[in-house]
Parts: C-alpha cells; structure tokens; sequence
C-alpha cells in the first residue's frame, strides 16, 4: 500500500472499530466529479470516493445530506463511514451497497413521498453543498419563490455570465425571474426534504429490490423539485411515478413548473461542460415566457 492508502485504511479501522488490511482494489465508472473505487479485505467491503484535498468540504456536505436523509427513515441511503483528507487527498468513505438498476420502483414512489413529509419551517439548508461540481448556497429563506430566484436560477445565470453566456441568455433569464410569482398563483409549496439531485443515476437497488438513493445535494424546498428532474433525463421506471402520485397527487400547475425546475439543472450543464446545454436552456425559457402571455 503506498502512504495514503495506508492513511486510509487506518482511518477505517478506526471508525469500524476493526482493523482493515486491504487486498481488493476495484475502479468503479460512472462519476463525472470524484473517482471512485471499493475496498476491502475479502470479508468487508467498502465505497471510497476521493478528491483534491481543498474539495474535503464537497465530502462534509454529501456526508450531511447522507446522514439527514438517513434520520428520515424513508428511501434507504448508504451509511456513512468516515472522511477526512490526507497526503493531498479528500476521501469520503461509505457502506458498499451492491446496486442493480432494477427493483421495487413502486416502493421507491411510496418512501419518497414519505421522505418529502419531512419539513422545516423554512426553505433551504444549514449549510452550502454543491450541484455537481458547483456550489449550491442554501441560506434560508420563508419565501420559496425569492429563493429559487435568488439561490438557484440567479445564481447559475451569474454563473452562466461568468462563463461568456451572455446575450439572450441573460435577458430571458432576468425577464423570466421577474415573473416567478406567476407560476405560484394558487400553489403554495411548503418545505419538504429534498435529494436535490435525483436524476436516475442516483438511485439503484439492493438485491430484494429496496431501493437505494446516494449522492444527494440536500436541502428544503418544492417536492416538486425532485419530481422534476427524476424527469429530466428518464431513468425513473412508470410505476416510480403513479406510486408518488398515489401517495401524494400533485398540484395541476405541475406540468409548467416542472420545466421551471429542470432550468435549473440545464443551466448548472451549461456551466459545467459547455456544449448545448446553454442553448437548451434559452429554448427552456423562451417556452417558459411563451406560457406567461
């Protein structure tokens, strides 16, 4: 083992209470922002993901999101072991959990309800976390609309801004935040704990089918949040959303908020890798203001 693998099983040691030699090293693909791997020693496996050391704050804020999601008792999450940073290296340290991408979609519609009964007084979060590699600021806020004006599409359009989107990007996106009430009229959503994240490779499935959620950007806002980006790319099986609605309809205006909500997702590609990501989301908008006329 070289010093900061090393480094890394001690810290596992400690934390299990069991020493770890390891002997298995194994890569896994997929992540676009950490590289990860499992280890273990023949008897015990674990999830590594690690980064430069500077981003150990990018782990503190999944390890939070990971643990209130776990006191909701609802969608099954991986327990986190430990973290830290050491020889030049942040690592964040999980349960292993052997995922398939199919399972009980019907349970997984029914404990994400229940997760989002889990509220707060306020929209957002005790603390930052990020949206992929970019920062997501989560100050609190009582009033929804302000702060997904302020904390999510303002703040990816300075982003976008910073990056050379300019133009009509800009324009429609100050116009479109200036008339955020009018997707609000007759809704009025309250806190409820968000993944944050929920594309369809943050979730899988254990070998009886109980379905699993990871990689979260935790905070309080619109359930209709998550529903709409478990939208955005698929991945979510049908009976995944008529076993939500089932437990929990949603309002009529759904449909119009849920591309509002995608935005910003769309926006944070645009920031993250370039490419069309930032002529989607112009087209997003311009579809957004057509429906205020």
């Amino acid at each position: 083992m070289n010093t900061f693998e090393h480094e890394l099983a001690a810290a596992i040691g400690r934390a299990t209470g069991e020493a770890l030699a390891p002997k298995l090293t194994r890569a896994i693909h997929g992540g676009d922002i950490s590289k990860a791997y499992t280890l273990g020693d023949g008897t015990r496996t674990f999830f590594v993901k690690t980064q430069r050391a500077d981003r150990l704050g990018m782990f503190e804020a999944e390890a939070d999101g990971l643990t209130e999601l776990a006191l909701a008792d609802a969608v099954r999450v991986p327990q986190v072991i430990c973290l830290g940073a050491v020889e030049g290296h942040a690592y964040l340290v999980l349960e292993y959990l052997p995922l398939s991408t199919r399972g009980d979609a019907g349970m997984l519609g029914r404990q994400l309800a229940q997760q989002h009964r889990v509220s707060a007084t306020r929209f957002g979060a005790t603390h930052d976390n990020w949206i992929g590699a970019t920062p997501q600021p989560n100050a609190w806020l009582d009033d929804w609309v302000e702060f997904w004006r302020v904390r999510r599409l303002g703040f990816q359009l300075g982003l976008a801004a910073q990056n050379g989107y300019g133009g009509a990007l800009q324009r429609d996106g100050e116009a479109l935040m200036a008339r955020l009430e009018d997707f609000f009229t007759s809704y009025r959503p309250q806190p409820s704990l968000l993944h944050g994240d929920l594309w369809g490779g943050n979730h899988g499935f254990l070998d009886g089918g109980m379905p699993v959620i990871f990689d979260p950007a935790t905070y309080y806002g619109d359930r209709e949040a998550d529903l709409a980006m478990s939208e955005l790319f698929g991945g979510f099986a049908p009976a995944f959303h008529a076993a939500y609605r089932e437990v929990w309809p949603l309002d009529p205006g759904y449909g119009e908020r849920r591309t509002l909500y995608n935005l910003y997702h769309v926006l944070n590609h645009a920031n993250m890798f370039g490419g069309g990501y930032a002529s989607q989301a112009h087209r997003m908008m311009t579809q957004l203001l057509a429906e205020l006329r």
